[in-house]
């Protein structure tokens, strides 16, 4: 489940493009329960004005709307929207190029050489469905194969990208006029991903082509607390599990990260006036003791989780 994660809870980016390397389509059809929608959503503020933190899905069915009126509230509140990247930038023409060539190789290996037998086996197999095969992918490094496949895999199960929280409100945004940015550029995100080690992307795709049913079912599951607003659950059973597995890449695609964008939450703390901001990133992002909420709480700004339903 490792590196599923950084696709539905951290990278919006990679759950844009991703598809961009595979064509499989799995047969596997997946449903959750309808339960009440608790967003995960903090507000943080200063002397004059807020931000609103909200943890997003990237990857989101139809049946997952309308959303909770907290977030409705929030986003009515706020003059300008944040992103992980500014909405304009994830559709720019040089962006699935950028992505394509982060992906490869640069030191002239091939997925071939990098897999062990037994995951290159079952790659084969499981590309051979569709027609495809390892060759066809030996140029594309094991984090973006591993990408490829999960979208593939959620979008049989209904599970779509202009589904997702955060691409949703980039079109609600720009249908309001309201102001949005980005807290980091298309590139940052693409090189967070591609400097992962890689004998933990190796890892993280034997770990899916050994259990892919498993990481479905993962999925469903990561679906469902983030829906029930379960923070206990997702910090403990999904942002620990990757801290723990891979480390690295867990510092890249989510610490790191973090440190970068609280300084740029903290100007907006800072400017005059009563202008608030909601600030829209991947769920995982928020979690935790390396999360932007507890970073920012520990800089002695007020902090309180917005959630009618559990009142």
């Amino acid at each position: 489940m490792r590196f599923l994660k950084p696709v539905v809870l951290s990278c919006a980016v990679a759950a844009c493009i991703g598809l961009a390397f595979a064509d499989s389509k799995a047969k596997t059809q997946g449903a959750t329960a309808a339960v009440e929608q608790i967003p995960l959503l903090w507000k943080v503020s200063d002397a004059d004005n807020a931000v609103y933190l909200l943890g997003s899905f990237h990857l989101l069915k139809s049946d997952d709307y309308p959303l909770s009126k907290d977030i409705d509230a929030a986003f009515d509140d706020a003059r300008t929207v944040v992103f992980e990247v500014e909405p304009a930038a994830l559709t720019a023409p040089d962006t699935a190029e950028k992505f394509r060539q982060a992906a490869g190789y640069a030191d002239g290996r091939t997925l071939s050489q990098v897999l062990p037998k037994a995951a290159r086996d079952r790659l084969q197999k499981m590309l051979s469905v569709s027609g495809g095969s390892v060759e066809q992918m030996d140029g594309v490094e094991p984090w973006a194969v591993t990408l490829s496949l999960v979208l593939g895999m959620t979008q049989a199960m209904g599970f779509r990208q202009d589904q997702g929280l955060d691409a949703t409100l980039m079109k609600r945004a720009a249908d309001a006029q309201k102001a949005v940015a980005g807290l980091e550029t298309v590139d940052d995100q693409i090189n967070a991903l591609d400097s992962m080690p890689m004998n933990e992307q190796v890892s993280g795709l034997d770990e899916l082509l050994a259990k892919p049913q498993e990481t479905l079912s993962d999925l469903v599951e990561m679906h469902d607390w983030w829906k029930r607003g379960d923070i206990k659950s997702l910090d403990g059973k999904m942002r620990l599990e990757m801290k723990e597995k891979s480390p690295m890449s867990y510092q890249l695609v989510n610490v790191q990260r973090n440190d970068a964008w609280v300084p740029k939450i903290e100007q907006r703390l800072a400017e005059p006036g009563q202008d608030n901001t909601l600030v829209v990133v991947g769920a995982m992002h928020l979690l935790g003791s390396d999360g932007v909420v507890d970073k920012l709480r520990a800089k002695g700004y007020t902090v309180e989780r917005i959630c009618s339903a559990c009142k």
